[in-house]
């Protein structure tokens, strides 16, 4: 049975909120001081190792709480299990609305510290980043969450909308640790109309935000197994029914084919807006997706718009044998299967079996997969998403929001499951930077943070703040 506690009881955890001290006290404009407490917020968070496993998520949860008692702001704690903490808050609105819900994971993934340059968990800051693991996924958005949050009280906004912060276990692969079971078992405290979570791009060119693209939509993680199976016998002597060979052939062939193309509201509105503000030639391959050429062009050299064009397929992991002279019974592989949003997982896996054409090899669902539910898209068309679009035109006027459905797997999915509007957002990022991401030397720009904040709080209030 799974163990849950609630570290913190507060009778006051719904009701009103108490004052700051002056030292406390947020810019009542967003400005050097309010990013500068972002980014103690940050450093803060990245020198808690929440690795997940095994994730010690409470660690981190009690680093907030323990914010928010200063400023007089009841919070609770959750445990999923021990050392699995949730945090939630709340700030009341006058009811008229329902809540809006700013969401943010506190584990991250492990690191190789020997390809490091930097201590993973110290937060040195140099250059203009602040190095770290979770410096961009996922703790810079609790900072932001933290800061919009706290100057949201601060500066009493009447609010129409109650703002709930939650700062969740488990997301790297462990949900059942954070956003299951919070849905599960405490959707009272999280039941809201919109939602603001990790997920989007803010592609960066250089030093200006190309796009702000807002997560609507997401794949769907679908793990496959691929197993050859044939007659073990002696090294020496080649058999036609090595299950190696029959297993990398099959690979190789699911490896050549790409599923079709096919669009959905989001993708379609994400590259009619991208030729518009892309140069000639890349503009001439998104107005023309149905080319094979340029099909072959993306997966060449776009590999983040071809992989939204379709449901894709990635072998990650084969292994097969355990002697240099023994020809092994079996052999397998993983594949990383991200389906978009309404693929017939059953036809997908017919169709992989005929591609294969092979007896001696098996498809089946991986054991113990991650399995998000499939949710509708969120809408563009609604008044959280014209929030988020004035958000951008006001803090990176140069850019143009678009919306995205992203290739990996976040949160929003079990929160659309629910009827949650929720949408993805993130700090503006260079390539080098998506790169380094779940990669060595993580890294986030201090610039990039401050305008993320900024961007955050003109889309909050202005969906939020009663008007």
């Amino acid at each position: 049975m799974r163990r849950f506690k609630a570290l913190t009881l507060t009778l006051a955890f719904f009701t009103g909120s108490a004052g700051f001290s002056g030292a406390q006290m947020l810019s009542t404009n967003a400005g050097p001081e309010t990013r500068q407490r972002a980014v103690e917020f940050l450093t803060g968070l990245v020198k808690i190792d929440t690795s997940n496993p095994p994730g010690h998520e409470t660690l981190a949860a009690q680093y907030i709480k323990s914010i928010l008692d200063r400023e007089g702001i009841p919070s609770l704690i959750f445990e999923s299990a021990p050392g699995r903490g949730n945090l939630v808050a709340r700030l009341k609105g006058n009811g008229s609305k329902k809540p809006l819900l700013l969401l943010g994971h506190l584990d991250v993934v492990g690191v190789e510290r020997d390809r490091w340059t930097v201590d993973p968990f110290a937060a040195i800051t140099k250059d203009g980043f602040l190095y770290g693991r979770g410096s961009h996924d996922d703790k810079a958005m609790d900072a932001a969450n933290l800061v919009v949050f706290l100057k949201l009280h601060h500066d009493r906004i009447p609010l129409d909308r109650d703002v709930i912060l939650l700062a969740e276990a488990g997301e790297e692969g462990t949900s059942q640790f954070g956003i299951d079971y919070m849905v599960a078992n405490h959707w009272d405290l999280l039941d809201c109309e919109y939602a603001l979570n990790e997920g989007g791009r803010f592609h960066l060119e250089g030093s200006k935000l190309q796009y702000a693209g807002v997560s609507s939509t997401e794949k769907v993680p679908r793990g496959m197994l691929v197993t050859a199976r044939g007659s073990s016998g002696h090294g020496s002597m080649p058999r036609l029914d090595n299950a190696i060979v029959h297993l990398s052939a099959a690979i190789a062939k699911i490896g050549a084919w790409q599923p079709p193309m096919r669009l959905n509201e989001t993708t379609r509105e994400f590259f009619i807006r991208l030729a518009k503000i892309s140069p000639p030639e890349k503009a001439a391959l998104f107005t023309h997706l149905d080319d094979p050429a340029t099909q072959q062009k993306l997966r060449e050299t776009e590999i983040f718009y071809n992989s939204m064009l379709r449901t894709s397929i990635v072998p990650t992991m084969i292994k097969g044998g355990f002697r240099e002279n023994v020809i092994p019974a079996d052999a397998e592989a993983t594949l990383d299967i991200r389906a978009l949003p309404d693929e017939n997982i059953d036809q997908l896996v017919a169709t992989m079996r005929q591609i294969i054409n092979d007896p001696a090899v098996e498809i089946t669902p991986l054991a113990g997969g991650q399995a998000r539910p499939v949710a509708p898209p969120s809408s563009i068309h609604n008044q959280m998403f014209q929030a988020l679009e004035r958000a951008q035109e006001h803090v990176f006027p140069e850019a143009i929001t678009l919306p995205l459905m992203q290739t990996g797997a976040t949160d929003s999915a079990q929160l659309r499951a629910k009827g949650v509007q929720a949408y993805g957002i993130g700090v503006p990022m260079t390539d080098e930077e998506i790169r380094r991401i779940h990669g060595n030397d993580e890294r986030i720009s201090v610039d990039a943070l401050g305008q993320f904040v900024e961007y955050l709080w003109t889309a909050v209030t202005g969906v939020a703040a009663t008007h």
